[in-house]
């Protein structure tokens, strides 16, 4: 067990980091990416991407949340009402939380403990081992019915690296592993998440289209002008200077620190480690894993429903808890005292503002330089999914 907090970064990639902050240079692709402003207002555009994201595995929370056989988190996914169980085998089960009489939700509590789920319309109930429907109000009344056959609906559900993937396609010959692939894997493995617990979550319902959140997130070149100032977002890492590694529909960016450009400055042999180096790896579409030197900061984004103009997202920091100590405590909570002021006064603020300039002119395009790689990368892979676009 790894007791160390920062993880190896690979060679290749600080190699090719160095030389970028020895020749002021960036990853670049071949040409600038337009994309349709339309793509961010569009009820028709934004029903194509939810449609989308309901055939994909989508991270819906971490096993620390669910320690207990009996245990329940409750999600709203896409508009999909969900019910996720801690099973006796160990096991997660996920369940539409939606009764099969006349479709009342079965849990209303966000989490806790229990043992049966119950509807309370009618009073049908429901085992949280296996979902399996319990004998009936009235039964005898009723009439005839199946009760292996009127259990809570299954959704695929499958963990890997401690997070839990939900797939409403239910698709039975796609995996988790085969989705993510072995690069994304090599990525996550050494953080160690699956011993991890849930140190921080917060909640934001925002006025923005979910992938302007996205974009902002995987940008390499607004710090120094968004986030100015001593000890801010903007002091800790390079403008311009980065590296995009693609592992299919995914895809890492990192960044140097600037802590980096001093020992690389002062020719003091240095190794590949995440003390030097800021990652964040994107788990298409909607997920990202940023790792810190002590900490994962894990967010998820998530489209509104009914308004291609909102989203809501989701910030977790997940922690090893046998690294944890009062003095890294507070190292993470300084943290997230900066993050969360760069993203509520000047992230979020200014994409809002972007969102109603789009609203406003909503027929022209958004441009993405030869240096905006890893934003490129995901509406690259967008229109793939959505366009057919090669």
């Amino acid at each position: 067990m790894r007791t160390e907090a920062s993880v190896a970064v690979d060679t290749d990639v600080v190699e090719r980091l160095i030389e970028h902050v020895r020749n002021d240079t960036t990853d670049m692709v071949d040409s600038e990416l337009h994309v349709p402003i339309s793509h961010f207002v569009g009820e028709e555009r934004a029903k194509a991407e939810i449609a989308l994201m309901r055939r994909l595995p989508l991270i819906v929370g971490h096993v620390s949340e669910l320690p207990r056989p009996g245990d329940f988190v409750t999600r709203d996914l896409l508009g999909v009402a969900l019910l996720i169980s801690r099973q006796e085998d160990g096991s997660i089960m996920t369940f539409r939380n939606m009764c099969k009489h006349r479709g009342g939700r079965v849990e209303q509590k966000e989490s806790g403990h229990r043992r049966i789920f119950m509807c309370r319309y009618h009073g049908w109930s429901y085992n949280s081992e296996g979902g399996r429907l319990r004998p009936l109000p009235y039964e005898d009344s009723y009439g005839p019915i199946d009760h292996d056959c009127a259990g809570l609906d299954r959704i695929k559900t499958e963990v890997r690296h401690g997070l839990i993937f939900v797939d409403m396609s239910n698709d039975p010959d796609r995996t988790v592993e085969d989705y993510l692939g072995p690069d994304v894997d090599a990525q996550i493995e050494p953080w160690g998440l699956e011993r991890a617990t849930i140190f921080l979550d917060k909640g934001f319902d925002l006025p923005i289209n979910w992938k302007l959140v996205m974009d902002g997130a995987i940008d390499s070149l607004h710090a120094q002008y968004l986030h100015p100032g001593p000890g801010n977002v903007g002091s800790r890492t390079l403008t311009n200077v980065a590296v995009f590694r693609a592992f299919g529909r995914h895809g890492k960016l990192f960044q140097p620190r600037t802590k980096l450009k001093a020992l690389v400055a002062s020719g003091e042999d240095l190794g590949a480690s995440s003390k030097y180096v800021a990652s964040l790896l994107m788990v298409y579409p909607n997920a990202m894993v940023i790792g810190a030197p002590d900490h994962v900061e894990f967010w998820t984004v998530w489209p509104s429903t009914t308004d291609p103009s909102h989203c809501s997202i989701r910030i977790r920091f997940l922690v090893r808890p046998e690294i944890l100590s009062p003095e890294m405590e507070a190292r993470i909570n300084k943290s997230w005292e900066i993050l969360s002021k760069a993203a509520t006064t000047e992230d979020f603020p200014m994409e809002a503002w972007i969102q109603q300039n789009a609203q406003a002119w909503p027929d022209g395009t958004f441009r993405y330089g030869r240096n905006e790689v890893s934003a490129q990368h995901l509406h690259h892979q967008l229109a793939r999914d959505i366009d057919e676009v090669a």
